[in-house]
């Protein structure tokens, strides 16, 4: 029997420490400034414009949570990304991912330390405490932090779509309608793995302007295009598939059942609903990422939350999809689909 040890529990209890050096160096855009070269700690300091106390200290702690390699020691020792810096968190590389970590940073860091007042008493914690606004209309308000939330969203999605796309099939289907597209990510990429697909990512006008650009930029104008939808307000377009990519977490159970049902009415008969989220195991043992998710949906919206694969599978045969299944996707991500 293996002794009793409070090594885990420390692990655990002081994890804001690595995660604010690593989101301190993404803000600073240390790993974009290495890109593919070395430096010493004194012309990262100067480059990153900080004070000679973050030198060495910062940089050997993100060699040390193994961020950053270093080639020697001492002051002529040199800095370099390591892979997965150099790949993720390089802006310049197409595979960045630190937009979703940016948006950790400026919002989710500090709301996260009101966790213990949002269990007592149910109530975001986000910017509505301190404006009366919500987290949307907060976001849509200022067009530089839509764009960073969008590109937040990209970063944490990418993944989940391409998976979506390989794993998915869409041979059957001519039609698709991206339900809350935000940039239009999840159309591109599906139909850049399906040509015969034509498909529509529907948002609110500001996001679909986002898109619209997007797609332009991607040179899928010809298949994909962007369209503004209030999905509260707007019977949802007709589609033989209809996705919702990280949207049913976002609220309540009478309001994820309006969605369940617009996309039901959307469908033909044949036609698959298809919802990507962190969808919780059944058993509400293993998927931590996505119990901490629906933690950070009472955060921002008190009454919204995460979900398992059967709870979806129980909300769509009620409005009467016939057949659902859970795909795996990557890391903690499915796509829990429904067949109507």
């Amino acid at each position: 029997m293996n002794p009793v040890s409070p090594s885990r529990i420390m692990e655990v209890g002081m994890a804001f420490w690595p995660a604010k050096v690593l989101l301190s160096a993404i803000e600073l855009g240390l790993f974009t400034e290495l890109g593919a070269r070395a430096m010493t700690g004194a012309e990262l300091q100067a480059a990153l414009k900080l004070s000679a106390r973050a030198n060495p200290d910062f940089f050997d702690t993100l060699v040390a949570l193994h961020f950053l390699e270093r080639d020697g020691d001492g002051p002529g020792a040199r800095y370099r990304n390591t892979g997965e810096t150099g790949t993720f968190l390089d802006r310049n590389k197409p595979q960045f991912i630190g937009g979703f970590l940016e948006m950790a940073n400026a919002r989710l860091y500090r709301f996260w330390g009101e966790l213990t007042e949002a269990l007592r008493t149910g109530r975001p914690q986000n910017e509505i405490k301190q404006t009366g606004q919500s987290m949307f209309a907060e976001l849509y308000s200022e067009p530089e932090r839509l764009q960073q939330f969008m590109d937040a969203m990209s970063g944490i999605s990418t993944g989940n779509f391409q998976a979506l796309a390989d794993r998915f099939d869409f041979s059957p289907y001519r039609t698709l309608c991206d339900v809350g597209g935000a940039s239009g990510l999840l159309s591109m990429l599906v139909a850049q793995k399906h040509p015969h697909l034509r498909c529509i990512s529907a948002d609110l006008p500001a996001a679909t302007a986002i898109a619209q650009k997007k797609i332009a930029a991607a040179g899928l104008g010809d298949r994909v295009t962007a369209q503004p939808l209030d999905f509260f307000a707007d019977p949802m377009p007709k589609a033989d598939v209809i996705t919702m990519g990280l949207i049913l977490h976002d609220w309540n159970l009478e309001k994820k059942m309006h969605l369940i049902r617009a996309a039901y009415d959307a469908l033909p008969q044949g036609g698959a609903l298809i919802v990507v989220e962190n969808l919780i195991d059944d058993a509400r043992r293993d998927n931590a990422f996505g119990l901490m998710m629906s933690l950070n949906m009472l955060i921002e919206f008190g009454d919204a939350f995460d979900f398992t694969g059967a709870d979806l599978s129980r909300w769509c045969r009620e409005v009467g999809f016939s057949r659902t299944e859970v795909i795996p996707l990557a890391g903690a991500a499915s796509a829990g689909v429904a067949y109507k």
